[in-house]
């Protein structure tokens, strides 16, 4: 079998005459960009987290042998209001959150030595709340995702007991307290655009306070054998807390789930004076091009019964394709 390949390629030029087009039906398309997400304006919403912290006792009957630092796991929800201006991708604000937490810890603590009875130290926050400025930038498609820092005045109350161990069957010795207390938070994050209405973000939060003196219970030495009156610990706490909260921008739609971005084609402003075609000739070249392909086989008609009567037969063409296109 053998094969063939035929190329024929060829350039035409037309002359084509074109009339002046009817400027008044003319509505020319002019493209626009999708609209530019803005974070400026407020913001109302809520959010869920969870974390750890770290409230530390001083001992006033020497240093510990262990113990004395209670780290109670943290679990909170709650709101936060704000309100956001933004120049060019850089975006300001400021930010006021509440939350309420669920968290308990103890250890043991005020082990001065092994003649002191010592104590177990419970301590947990149960609310939390912030002031903070915010500043940040936008990015990604049309400045959706922000990126931001926060930093402010926190505060929370913190409430727990220290309570004696074994005290050799006397009644176990007790004290509790209960304060709010003033201190700083710090916090990095990531909020996402997911309509013109709704944002979601992600938050790391660090918060720390000084604490108030609270009063110890009396406690036993022995030996020498003596009754230690009460007296005073300091406490300090520390929290590192994890969010994903959920915001409500004010002054869109919050049913709508799309984005209202403008078409990417749209039809020139009304006032627009519409663009009509150049009146005259114009010259429009180009080119063809065509594959052909043939095919050759043995005749087997051609062979007798007997043997080879005409062997030119053999290579006589059945079947031969030649395609040409006009021009």
């Amino acid at each position: 079998m053998r094969s063939g390949v035929l190329l024929l390629g060829a350039t035409t030029i037309a002359l084509v005459a074109n009339g002046a087009a009817n400027a008044a039906d003319l509505e020319p398309e002019v493209k626009l960009p999708p609209a530019v997400w803005n974070w400026s304006g407020g913001y109302i919403g809520g959010h869920l987290g969870g974390g750890y912290g770290r409230t530390s006792f001083s001992n006033p009957y020497g240093p510990s042998i262990y113990g004395d630092v209670v780290d109670p796991p943290v679990l909170l929800a709650g709101g936060q209001v704000g309100y956001n201006w933004q120049k060019n991708g850089w975006v300001f604000g400021v930010e006021l959150d509440a939350s309420g937490a669920v968290s308990d810890g103890t250890n043991t603590c005020l082990a001065a030595s092994g003649f002191v009875v010592s104590a177990n130290c419970k301590a947990g926050p149960n609310v939390f709340a912030t002031g903070t400025g915010r500043v940040g930038y936008a990015f990604g498609a049309l400045g959706r995702t922000l990126a931001y820092l926060k930093g402010g005045v926190a505060w929370q109350n913190n409430r727990g007991d220290v309570v004696n161990n074994f005290e050799g069957g006397a009644p176990q010795e007790k004290t509790h307290f209960d304060y709010g207390r003033l201190g700083g938070v710090i916090g990095l994050g990531v909020e996402q655009a997911l309509t013109s209405a709704w944002s979601v973000n992600v938050e790391y939060d660090y918060l720390h306070f000084g604490g108030p003196s609270v009063a110890t219970p009396p406690t036993v030495q022995n030996p020498p054998f003596a009754i230690l009156p009460a007296n005073i610990t300091s406490l300090s706490s520390s929290y590192h807390i994890g969010k994903i909260g959920l915001n409500y921008h004010f002054g869109a739609d919050p049913w709508v789930v799309r984005w209202p971005d403008a078409p990417l084609y749209a039809k020139a402003p009304a006032g627009a004076a519409p663009i009509a075609y150049t009146a005259g000739w114009s010259f429009e070249g180009g080119s063809r091009l065509w594959l052909s392909r043939g095919r050759f086989q043995w005749d087997r008609s051609a062979v007798a019964s007997g043997g080879l009567e005409d062997p030119s037969m053999l290579t006589r063409p059945i079947r031969e394709s030649a395609a040409f296109g006009p021009d």
